[in-house]
């Protein structure tokens, strides 16, 4: 089976609506500093990106949570494979994730940062997928509502390849 990327969304498409996003963060934390934590390894185009158009103090953390291997479905199961190095009790704390595609991964990973008692929490997500939501998250920052469709570029990948197009494409498999 071969596959091909279709684009669904242009590099410039993404530029700038993440400069509206970082505009918006920017307005939201005047006077605060925000701690970005980057749900790898999709979310660290996005995050990349997005850092360089805050203007407010910024501190970073990364963690790894896996549900997915190399299959283009969520398997459910969650999986912490790099945590914080640093505690986040008491800070304004904005989760930086590529795709909300069940809600599954980031309601367990929301509930678990919850626990640790940061000032706030908040999720910020390249792309969202509603249709596919099984369970309930709030997305504060949202770039694009995309169909459901699997997805690849700007981070996301299948099966670790496509990571590094600079657009949002839609893989679509041909036998």
């Amino acid at each position: 089976m071969s596959e091909h990327v279709r684009v669904l969304l242009t590099e410039k498409e993404v530029d700038d609506r993440i400069q509206a996003i970082g505009d918006q963060i920017n307005k939201d934390y005047a006077g605060k500093q925000v701690h970005l934590i980057c749900v790898l390894k999709g979310g660290s185009f996005f995050l990349c990106e997005l850092a360089k158009r805050i203007t407010v103090p910024v501190s970073l953390d990364f963690m790894y949570v896996s549900s997915y291997g190399s299959n283009t479905q969520s398997s459910g199961v969650v999986k912490i494979v790099k945590d914080l190095d640093d505690p986040i009790k008491d800070k304004d704390v904005l989760v930086v994730e590529d795709i909300v595609d069940s809600g599954r991964t980031l309601s367990y990973l929301l509930e678990m940062l919850r626990e640790r008692n940061p000032k706030s929490l908040r999720l910020c997500t390249l792309l969202d997928k509603p249709e596919r939501r099984m369970v309930d998250v709030q997305v504060d920052y949202t770039g694009f509502q995309i169909p459901d469709e699997f997805v690849v570029g700007y981070g996301l990948d299948y099966d670790q390849r496509y990571r590094n197009l600079p657009y949002i494409g839609v893989i679509e498999f041909e036998e």
